[in-house]
């Protein structure tokens, strides 16, 4: 089967971020000789488009990088660059996408015009965010796009989605919080950093609490450094952790709230308290009226809950309409552990979803 053979092939070759040429040149060399055109639309990204003479069209999504990762499944068609491995699926995806374009080409016609695109850099600084920027929606009139994630967990070969929230908006957090050192039996001496990093901690964990159980939000710190001996203030305590939210509102409530605590626990400790927040993604809001619209022409399962990943899938949505699905993959590793693998039997269904929703789709 050709599918799984695009997708063994292309996990043997995981690369990073921007810098993907074996990865690339394999897609094109797989689309070349298909009733297709393909053009680049910036350095590490390739389109596929397919004219059935409408003048509209819809999109489909691949990303193409891997991540930094040393593989430990064992498998005979394991990564071929060490320290590198596809551990989220992507090779899948592009699978998937490949699969669809030989699907396509043997079509003589279809109700919009397709545009098929492999990008970069998913993993890292978003590369739909430069795809959009490229102009290629507006010049090709690409009305809605969709792409699907593989999913550990969800039953093998079940394409599953949801209305509105599905994937979080996420920012990493570092906080940096400097006093002064002093021994303990002269702690009055010192500024003690440790202490002004617990009742930070605190107050942010009071604040995310006092959201509405319905709203979803994440506000969790998962790494806590300070001190160097048991009889000595800290000068320095520092903290990692996360931010993930939907709406833009309860975003900008956590963030803001954040930077407030910082600045009231500096005065009230002496401290300095320094908290830098990335840009992070936006969250991925599957549009209500798209939807029902997808839902009229294909069959999905709805999901109840969306999930506080992030995805870079956001950007597209803030250019065009889109919407994202989840591919089961069953009892599999989690994503990003580099022991993740999966059944290439549910890439068919993948195949098969997208086709049937690009026959369908109106």
């Amino acid at each position: 089967m050709q599918l799984r053979a695009d997708r063994r092939a292309l996990h043997r070759i995981p690369e990073l971020d921007r810098t993907l040429p074996e990865t690339m040149a394999y897609i094109q060399k797989a689309l070349k000789g298909l009733n297709c055109t393909l053009f680049a639309p910036m350095e590490s990204a390739l389109c596929a488009w397919f004219d059935f003479g409408r003048p509209e069209a819809i999109a489909f999504r691949a990303d193409a990088d891997a991540l930094p990762i040393t593989e430990r499944t064992g498998a005979e068609y394991a990564s071929r660059h060490p320290g590198n491995m596809h551990a989220c699926g992507h090779d899948g995806h592009m699978a998937v996408l490949l699969e669809l374009a030989r699907r396509l080409s043997g079509k003589d016609t279809l109700p919009h015009n397709v545009l098929l695109v492999f990008q970069p850099a998913e993993e890292t600084t978003g590369g739909a965010k430069d795809i959009c920027e490229t102009g290629i929606f507006e010049k090709y009139g690409v009305t809605a796009i969709f792409a699907l994630h593989l999913w550990p967990g969800l039953a093998p070969g079940v394409v599953a989605s949801r209305k509105n929230e599905l994937m979080a908006r996420s920012c990493e957090v570092t906080v940096d919080i400097y006093g002064k050192s002093a021994h303990i039996a002269k702690a009055a001496e010192g500024r003690d950093a440790l202490a002004a990093g617990v009742e930070l901690y605190r107050r942010a964990m009071e604040m995310e609490r006092s959201l509405p159980d319905t709203i979803f939000r994440l506000l969790k710190f998962g790494k806590f450094q300070s001190g160097t001996v048991r009889n000595a203030l800290s000068a320095h305590t520092h903290m990692e952790g996360s931010l993930r939210a939907f709406q833009d509102d309860v975003f900008a409530f956590l963030r803001d709230g954040l930077q407030a605590i910082g600045r009231d626990i500096g005065q009230d400790s002496g401290c300095t308290v320094d908290i830098h927040m990335s840009e992070g993604y936006p969250a991925v809001l599957n549009p209500a009226g798209l939807y029902d619209r997808v839902r009229e022409c294909v069959d999905f399962v709805p999901l109840d809950a969306p999930s506080m990943t992030a995805e870079d899938f956001a950007w597209y949505q803030r250019c065009i309409s889109g919407m994202f699905f989840f591919l089961g993959v069953g009892d599999t590793p989690a994503l990003h552990a580099d022991t993740f693998d999966f059944d290439e039997a549910i890439l068919v269904k993948g195949a098969d979803f997208f086709e049937k929703l690009a026959e369908n789709f109106r």
